[in-house]
């Protein structure tokens, strides 16, 4: 069951994420919640995915501190081809704190319902 009403356009995500097992739960909580989306577990493939397509969001995954660097470096990849390009991270609160290259933060507190709002909030700041 689609938690957004039928009328509202489809909006599409790429989702990288390295962790095989959250991967995919995140993809089929936004696919339940009426959202589109493509996932990968390798950021290679998702610079891949990104230039075939157009997306209204890019979500990565930072996995902890020592993944910031590879993280920021796939923000500026994006963010230089497409400046308009909306790119959020999903992250813990330290992690959060030590970068400031995605356009948004979405913390990553496992409560699915948040996790859309937080999906829904980003996506409503590019509608307006």
């Amino acid at each position: 069951m689609s938690l957004i009403p039928s009328e509202v356009p489809t909006k599409t995500i790429l989702h990288i994420c390295s962790r095989e097992t959250l991967r995919p739960l995140r993809d089929q909580i936004l696919r339940l919640s009426g959202f589109e989306v493509d996932s990968t577990l390798s950021t290679t493939e998702g610079l891949s995915m990104f230039w075939t397509r157009l997306y209204d969001l890019v979500l990565i995954d930072v996995e902890g501190e020592q993944k910031i660097r590879a993280a920021e470096e796939l923000c500026s990849e994006i963010k230089t081809g497409q400046p308009e390009q909306i790119v959020a991270f999903v992250c813990n609160w330290r992690v959060a704190v030590m970068t400031d290259c995605p356009d948004e933060i979405l913390r990553t507190e496992f409560d699915p319902h948040r996790f859309v709002s937080g999906v829904r909030t980003i996506l409503s700041h590019v509608e307006n």
